[in-house]
């Protein structure tokens, strides 16, 4: 972030007053604003910040969204010589008794697609956890394939499940093999609740989080009725990684498969959002904020970008009295890593509105683009408030039904047809009687509207 910003000098004003002053051409702010890195024409995003108005009310209480979208372009990889960056992954794979039978078989022939799917340049670890955690194959160039596919076929099914110590000795297979410009992750596949070793909610989610800082991303998926969807969905978020719900065990080979084929397209890494709010403004919310902002800094982990995905970040501000004039609110800065070259790179954001008396300026229509990413954003509160409804017994499964239609209807509209198609498995989990089955699965929709993220293109 610019360390030359004063929250208490933002008015855009003549340079005669004692304010951050911008030239008449910056006061014309009433499009969206491109911004890229200028260290590189060869940056894999472009960062779009588009105001929901361009003018809002002054002297009175008002509220205003930003929309920060974010494209990884696709494509970019063959101009820069490269097909894609290498992976450092590390498998985790519950082999506790409750996985023994098809649920292992299923996990041991995805362990195997994966090891086809990797090339020469990719680093491979595969761990396996049950009471005790072991490193099956410590992490090592995918060249001769045969010989991890036997060692993988050796997996047996042991006793109870030791989460946290198997992502823990997950984490240090990837870090004993770190490089930059190389795409680094942990896939996690379980059955069940952890029953030993450390198990509490908030020291998992926190191990999660702290991965994350590390540098490492970590994908859960969560197999068959018996997981903690609620656990397993946290940790994700905290890790900065995937969540999928696999209910049958013949679908575990085809879920793997779909996460692989996002890491070999990554384009940007260790994504971060930094907002320093100004005087007289409030941050309200934030898409990827796990918690009400407080103060007037904050930090935001994202997710990793995919070629040709977008994602899109609603932030909505609050002037409780702010005074005529066009004012700088906030100011951002978006830091990521460049996946093919490992380079840090910086967008600094730049918020500004004009604040009027003029009610037909501050009443104007929100521009559609900021709406429908709003509307998004809220369409992962609508599905938690039809889970709670559901866990708490305050809404039948008749009435969750109906709340999912709704909710249905609207990611239609928007494009969002993954995501309406895990309301439509839910519903017909509800119709079935499988509360769990319809849990799991929304669990996994809130991840993924939480994240913001949209695919535009193929990989």
């Amino acid at each position: 972030m610019n360390p030359s910003f004063d929250p208490n000098k933002t008015q855009l004003g003549s340079p005669s007053q004692a304010t951050q002053a911008l030239s008449a051409a910056d006061l014309q702010r009433t499009q969206a604003v491109t911004v890229q890195p200028t260290s590189s024409p060869f940056a894999p995003i472009e960062v779009r910040l588009l105001p929901g108005r361009t003018a809002t009310m002054a002297n009175g209480p008002a509220r205003e969204r930003f929309l920060i979208e974010v494209e990884a372009r696709s494509g970019l990889a063959g101009m820069m010589g490269s097909v894609r960056a290498p992976l450092n992954l590390c498998l985790v794979l519950d082999r506790s008794g409750s996985m023994e039978g098809a649920p292992l078989s299923y996990a041991k022939e995805a362990a195997r697609y994966v090891v086809d799917l990797l090339g020469p340049n990719d680093v491979l670890s595969i761990v396996t956890f049950e009471e005790t955690v072991e490193v099956l194959m410590p992490p090592q160039r995918v060249v001769s394939k045969e010989p991890i596919k036997a060692g993988i076929d050796q997996i047996q099914a042991g006793n109870t499940t030791n989460l946290y110590d198997g992502i823990s000795v997950g984490l240090n297979q990837i870090m004993s093999h770190s490089e930059s410009a190389r795409v680094t992750r942990m896939i996690v596949l379980s059955d069940g609740d952890p029953t030993t070793g450390i198990k509490d909610f908030p020291s998992l989610t926190q191990h999660a989080a702290n991965i994350k800082a590390q540098g490492v991303s970590i994908t859960f998926l969560g197999f068959g009725p018996d997981y903690n969807e609620e656990l397993l969905a946290a940790m994700a978020k905290r890790a900065g990684g995937n969540y999928a719900y696999i209910p049958r065990p013949e679908m575990i080979p085809e879920v793997f498969r779909l996460e692989v084929d996002k890491l070999l397209s990554t384009a940007a890494t260790n994504l971060q959002l930094e907002l320093k709010t100004a005087r007289w403004v409030e941050l309200i919310s934030a898409t990827g904020l796990s918690a009400p902002p407080t103060g007037s800094e904050h930090r935001i982990p994202l997710t990793e970008l995919e070629r040709g995905s977008v994602m899109q970040i609603v932030t909505e501000f609050d002037f409780p009295n702010h005074p005529l004039g066009w004012y700088r609110i906030a100011q951002g800065t978006l830091q990521y890593d460049d996946a093919q070259t490992g380079a840090t790179q910086r967008v600094d954001l730049d918020f500004t509105i004009e604040f009027t008396a003029e009610a037909a300026r501050y009443s104007a229509p929100v521009d559609p683009r900021v709406g429908q990413a709003a509307e998004i954003s809220a369409a992962s509160r609508a599905v938690e408030k039809t889970m709670m409804g559901l866990r708490t017994g305050q809404f039948s499964a008749a009435q969750a039904t109906q709340e999912l239609q709704r909710t249905q209807a609207m990611l239609v509209s928007q494009g969002r047809i993954v995501e309406a198609q895990e309301v439509t498995t839910a519903m017909r989990a509800l119709q079935t009687g499988d509360l769990s089955g319809a849990q799991k699965t929304l669990m996994g929709t809130m991840v993924n509207l939480d994240q913001g993220k949209s695919s535009t293109s193929g990989p």
